[in-house]
């Protein structure tokens, strides 16, 4: 670093004279390569270190005709954290002027991130002060929104101008204006419409009802489920004719259809969601491929199924299942 700056290197005598009985007091020998902590940039501060033998240094210097803020910190956490903390951000805080950053999290799902970039780096370019990033992962488009002003209320005006322009612009594939996981808004939105749910999973084997119950107080508005994986467990739980199974396959709308609306009333819940499918990676053909799953959603009026074909592995596609089984529950409590 020294060198970088074009500046000097000094060995300090009283960091030597601690270190020397920091060593004595533990009954070491003191090595020269420990010496090289008592060496201290021209014009640096130096910082204690109340929990190790490498002191920090803290420069504030020019450079190239600017100013130039130098932090010289030792590495184990134990070390570095603590003093940071004490010695570091009190400094940065008289020198800096003070910022305060706000932030948000939209997030939506069934977009592709190549598509909400199109749609949305028109609005967010225009906001030069704001920092927008898109993220795809788990099934969910996220967009990380920031701004840093000198005031918290400034950079929160700027944060929401800009979310709410987004939010118009993704329409129903939004489903979170501030973080939460779709799960949660299921959940929100069952318990705000006074509806339960239960659930009836094939190939997702309990990944669907796993993904519900993680979320705290679910039983509010959870009812429970049941992972038929059998042909005749189907039957025997959701009430899905064998003859039904035998015409149209395990695999297909109808028996979908049948397990929702099975589930729902075997349960006494206001709405019930199946999911069968081929998770692969073998059970496909070429009539019904690996990725091919059927979702199904059923109320006291109608039934809605949609087939889905789903790519990469047994995980993806199945993760992928449950997503699309709880993004019809919401769109359908929303409505």
């Amino acid at each position: 670093m020294a060198e970088a700056l074009g500046l000097t290197l000094r060995r300090d005598g009283a960091l030597i004279a601690a270190l020397s009985a920091r060593f004595a007091a533990r009954r070491m020998t003191m090595t020269d390569n420990n010496l090289k902590q008592a060496d201290i940039i021209e014009g640096a501060v130096v910082l204690p270190n109340a929990n190790g033998t490498a002191p920090g240094q803290w420069l504030d210097t020019g450079f190239a005709g600017y100013r130039k803020l130098v932090l010289l910190v030792p590495g184990p956490p134990g070390e570095c954290k603590p003093l940071f903390a004490d010695q570091c951000i009190p400094r940065l805080r008289d020198v800096i002027p003070p910022r305060h950053i706000a932030r948000r999290t939209l997030k939506a799902t069934f977009i592709p991130e190549s598509t909400a970039d199109a749609l949305l780096a028109p609005i967010y370019s225009t906001y030069s002060d704001v920092e927008t990033t898109i993220l795809a992962g788990n099934c969910e488009i996220q967009l990380q929104i920031s701004c840093a002003k000198p005031s918290l209320e400034a950079a929160q005006k700027r944060v929401d101008t800009l979310a709410s322009r987004l939010e118009e612009a993704l329409e129903d594939y939004l489903f979170s204006s501030t973080g939460e996981t779709l799960e949660q808004i299921v959940l929100f939105y069952l318990e705000l419409k006074q509806e339960s749910l239960a659930v009836a999973e094939s190939c997702t084997g309990g990944m669907l009802a796993q993904r519900i119950t993680s979320v705290s107080g679910s039983s509010r508005s959870f009812l429970g489920g049941a992972v038929v994986y059998s042909n005749a467990l189907k039957s025997a739980f959701c009430g899905v004719p064998a003859e039904l199974i035998e015409l149209h396959g395990a695999v297909s709308a109808p028996v979908a259809e049948a397990m929702a609306q099975g589930i729902r009333q075997r349960t006494g819940a206001s709405l019930g969601i199946a999911i069968t499918g081929i998770a692969g990676p073998g059970g496909g053909s070429e009539e019904k491929p690996v990725g091919l799953v059927y979702v199904a959603l059923s109320d006291t009026h109608r039934t809605e199924v949609e087939e889905c074909n789903f790519r990469g592995d047994r995980d993806r596609i199945r993760l992928w299942a449950t997503q699309k089984a709880l993004d019809m529950v919401r769109r359908k409590l929303m409505a």
